[in-house]
């Protein structure tokens, strides 16, 4: 028999026997016939801890198998875990801005910090202040397989498991495995290639087993000039006609003859920025409420030109991250006695991630010396208009991008170690204990380079005339080596002075994380009705999570322009729980065919006062009438304690894209007289509302922290559906599950953030007594743009019970197989249809319940479908993925005060995307029982990713939800001695 057959036969009979057994992919629970071909020894499955013979379950668990790594031709487990329809994507390796480097888990669309992911059964070490894993640190190369179970396990697992449980499984290794794989695009770039080598044994006769390993992966960086459709920046709103760029489309739905003069009647932004731009290192001045462009040299202006004068940020933008990782470990056994074994688990992760970003774009208000050498007689003239007092200076807003200080770029070296420690046995003949404990630590030392010291840069900016002779005003700042900055042309800004407003980070983040649990578990007695024993399980179980942030002094300073600013954050707590299971089999093979009935619960005490005592419960029931058909429903409780990002997270600075109502960014139809008084009430000068010196940028600068009186997040989980295994068609499994999420108190910021309570509070409040409209009180500067006080106050957000997330659809699940001519032919199915997903971001106000099934990145609809034939040591495969269409979400979720009433499509470059087909080919063959070989490509049609205008996530789409590689092709291979 063929090592491809064997490894068929395996994950039939000992992973989830509803895999047909040529097609090594995706399953669920086996029940019925297939428990036939289970071990018969009592196992754990992920969701319990309750020990059994058969794989059946309440919650619904989709597993992937190993070979699907193979098949797809990975080298981190996100190229595989990111593609179920049950997971939207959380940071990945596409995550340039925003991101940090690492590549995280988010199921059902309801947060990393909602999904708790297991290793081997055990909580897996996590990595920033928010306690989030890190799936680079996880060894992809060893695993046996991945189980996802739908819903709110906390009663289980604890903390953190509200949208579900992710539990890896690595495999044992006898011998020695070596492997690698290389992938590279259609386009010849962007090349990943790992080097993996794992070697096992069983020793002592085997009473020990011991698995040592060791990978190098290493992938180049793609940018975004690289691909069409992202290298050049787009969004929505008015372009110049006839300028449309053809790889973008964005502009086409707007009639002919609109110009940038009616762009503001159409609510509109630029629509997209030519490539080559050359105004990216001259500065742009903002006089009397209109913006100027300098000519390359001689100091001269002319009116701004938009979207002609824009630079184009975009190509020095990384599309694919480069990374470079080093993974070893180790994991084993030993039975010290009878019936009693010891087992530990260490690994070890060095993972290096960069992110390039553009030059710094800096806008400034400074006191520009009208009679400066650096602009010329009608450029002084035209600022005179800026000179209210009349002493030769004219406080000016100065937007610039510094390319002459280079591209701003974040290295992020994250070195993680984790060691575990356990003993398990038994009691007695049906009753065992296991315990252990946990302890990791992860390091990050991130590197910035391309900073601008804001006040450095307005000291170099701030010039005076010394015997004819310019120089920086400020004589401490010429001391520290300040030269009077030109960025008033190309290329004329002086080398000292870039340096002097240059100015590099270092950042150090550590977390660790302290887990101990002992558990006993085991069976009670039988209720004689023809069914197994009563199981339970109940143990104790203490966490303590700890993490800190310091952030380099310039950094913490908030001086800073080009990434945001930070306070150093550190925090820690703990949680002491208790834990029992219940599972009590019914009825088997008697009036009915089967009848289950379970439940769990756990009290967690935790040391944060906001939280204190919490219960988290579960309840199921499963149902077989006869054995091709069975229902399960469950009830689950699950919380999400407070992170230490969420109490303790130091003040930083953040740029979220918000709309002031009280500018000419806001919409026409709002602009009311009641507005208008509301918003000179709160500070804004009377002839500066509704113009753009109210908010010059896209971006508003504000304040966001930690609350040590935050709580915790609860959350309802109901689960439905029904396993049909028809007798009379041998080998087909189906699976349909319905679930249902709701989760309260959702871990935020005031009103959701800035933009959500700009518009609340000048829309719709306009109290300034208000809690939502008092962070705007006092904190708008001289031309009334927020965050510019003289003070440098900014708009506080800090962490808060705030909203309501609300989920639910149908998964559905087939796998069949048949033998067809001397092989066999099978067939996998995993979809998911989403009923609804709401987003209401204040509590207070449900009417404000956003739309979020089917628009842009979650759509209403998606599946995977894989079809397999083997033959002998041959395997040939071919997915089919499949995105549902969506569209804008600001269709259904614009608002008018209290009233929904959506945007015109028509005003939207991008309203709409059409459904998106991949088609993935795979071929292997086992060469001896030693040496197998894998090719394929994935995308093999070369799809492109949908542009989707002011939608983007970034790169003009979604990176981490579209394919953006184009074709790709990987080869693979695995020797084992």
């Amino acid at each position: 028999m063929s090592n491809r057959s064997n490894k068929a036969m395996l994950l039939a009979g000992t992973v989830m026997a509803s895999v047909m057994a040529a097609t090594p992919v995706y399953a669920q629970d086996v029940s019925g016939a297939d428990e036939e071909a289970a071990p018969s020894q009592a196992i754990v499955v992920t969701g319990s801890r309750i020990q059994r013979v058969d794989l059946t379950s309440t919650s619904p668990v989709a597993v992937i198998a190993a070979e699907e790594f193979e098949l797809t031709g990975a080298v981190n487990v996100e190229q595989v875990v990111n593609t179920l329809p049950q997971v939207l994507p959380g940071v990945t390796s596409f995550s340039n801005n925003p991101g940090n480097g690492a590549v995280t888990l988010n199921l059902r669309n309801l947060g990393s910090t909602r999904t708790l992911v297991l290793v081997n059964g055990r909580r897996w070490m996590f990595y920033d202040t928010n306690q989030v894993v890190d799936l680079n640190t996880i060894p992809q190369f060893l695993l046996a397989g991945v189980d996802v179970v739908t819903g709110g396990a906390s009663a289980v697992y604890g903390s953190d498991a509200v949208s579900g449980v992710v539990n890896f499984r690595l495999k044992d290794v006898e011998g020695i495995e070596a492997g690698g794989s290389y992938s590279l695009t259609g386009k010849g770039d962007g090349s990943r290639y790992a080097a993996n080598l794992a070697i096992g044994s069983a020793f002592d006769d085997g009473r020990g087993a011991v698995t040592m390993f060791m990978n190098y992966t290493r992938r180049k960086p793609i940018f975004q000039g690289a691909r069409a459709f992202s290298r050049n920046a787009a969004a929505d709103g008015c372009i110049v006609p006839g300028s449309t760029d053809s790889a973008t489309g964005i502009g086409t739905p707007f009639p002919t003859g609109t110009t940038v003069s009616t762009c503001d009647s159409r609510g509109g932004e630029l629509g997209f920025v030519a490539g080559g731009s050359p105004t990216g290192p001259v500065a742009s001045i903002i006089v009397g409420g209109s913006t100027y462009k300098f000519e390359d040299t001689g100091g001269a202006v002319r009116p701004f030109q938009d979207p002609g004068d824009l630079y184009n940020f975009a190509p020095a933008n990384y599309l694919q991250l480069p990374q470079e990782r080093y993974l070893t470990g180790a994991y084993g056994h030993y039975e010290i006695s009878d019936g009693v074994e010891v087992y530990s688990e260490l690994s070890y992760v060095n993972n290096r991630v960069a992110q390039e970003l553009a030059a710094t774009p800096t806008g400034v208000s400074a006191p520009l010396l009208i009679a400066s050498p650096f602009f010329n007689a009608a450029t002084q003239t035209l600022l005179q208009a800026n000179d209210a007092d009349g002493d030769g200076y004219a406080q000016t807003t100065v937007q610039y991008r510094f390319l002459s200080a280079g591209a701003r770029n974040s290295e992020q070296n994250r070195d993680a170690f984790r060691v575990l420690g356990g003993v398990r046995g038994s009691i007695t003949d049906t009753i065992d204990f296991d315990a252990f404990y946990s302890y990791s630590k992860t390091s990050n030392r991130q590197l910035q380079r391309g900073n601008i010291s804001r006040s450095r840069y307005i000291q170099a900016l701030t010039w005076e005339l010394n015997g004819g002779t310019l120089q920086c005003a400020d004589a401490s700042a010429r001391s520290a080596g300040c030269v009077p900055i030109n960025v008033f042309g190309d290329g004329l800004a002086d080398q000292a002075a870039v340096n002097f407003v240059s100015v590099d980070s270092t950042n150090l983040q550590t977390s660790s994380l302290q887990n101990a649990v002992a558990s006993i578990s085991g069976t009670l007695f039988n209720l004689g009705l023809g069914a197994e024993d009563v199981g339970f399980a109940f143990g104790a179980e203490y966490r303590k999570m700890a993490s800190e942030y310091i952030p380099d002094e310039f950094l913490a300073s908030g001086d800073v322009l080009g990434f945001n600013a930070g306070q150093p954050t550190s925090g820690s707590y703990d949680v002491k729980e208790v834990f029992a299971e219940l599972r009590v089999p019914i009825i088997e093979d008697g009036i009915v065919h089967r009848l289950d009935i379970n439940g769990a619960a756990r009290y967690s005490d935790y040391s944060l006062d906001a939280v204190g005592g919490s219960w988290t419960y579960t309840g199921g029931i499963d149902f077989a009438p006869i054995p091709d058909i069975r229902f399960r429903a469950q009830y689950a409780r699950a919380v999400r304690a407070p992170n230490v990002e969420d109490l303790f997270g130091g003040q930083s600075t953040g740029f979220p894209n918000s709309v002031d109502p009280c500018s000419d960014r806001g919409s026409v139809a709002s602009r009311t007289t009641a507005l208008r008084d509301f918003c000179i009430a709160m500070g804004v000068p009377a002839a500066n509302v509704f113009t753009r010196q109210v908010q010059p940028a896209t971006q508003i600068q504000g304040s966001f922290g930690g609350n040590p009186d935050v709580q915790e997040e609860t959350s309802d989980t109901y689960t439905a559906g029904v396993v049909l295994q028809p007798s009379f068609v041998p080998r087909l499994n189906v699976t349909i599950d319905y679930f249902n999420i709701k989760v309260e108190d959702t871990i935020g910021v005031l009103a959701g953030g800035m933009n959500s309570a700009l518009g609340l509070c000048f829309n719709t409040i306009q109290d300034a007594s208000n809690p939502i409209c008092a962070v705007f009180a006092g904190k708008r500067g001289s031309t009334g743009a927020l965050g510019q006080t003289a003070g440098g106050e900014n708009p506080q957000f800090l962490s808060d019970n705030v909203g309501i997330l609300k989920t639910s659809g149908i998964d559905i699940q087939a796998d069949y197989s048949v033998d067809l001519f001397n092989g066999k032919l099978g067939f996998f199915y995993l979809g998911t249809w989403l009923d609804k997903f709401r987003s209401i971001p204040i509590q207070s106000i449900p009417e404000r319940e956003n739309i979020l099934e089917g628009v842009h990145g979650l759509p209403k609809y998606r599946h995977n479908v894989r079809v397999t034939y083997t033959e002998g040591p041959a395997l040939a495969s071919v997915r089919w993925r499949y995105e549902d269409g969506t569209q804008s979400g600001r269709i259904n979720n614009v608002f008018s005060g209290t009233d929904r009433v959506g945007t015109d499509p028509a005003l939207i470059s991008k309203p709409y995307v059409g459904s998106i087909n991949y088609i993935d080919l795979a071929f292997g063959y086992d060469i001896d029982e030693r040496l197998s070989i894998n090719v394929g490509v994935n995308n093999l049609f070369d799809k492109k990713p949908p542009i989707i205008g002011s939608d983007a996530e970034q790169a003009n789409t979604l990176p981490s939800f579209y394919d953006v590689l184009g074709r790709d092709f990987f080869v693979s291979a695995r020797l084992k001695l």
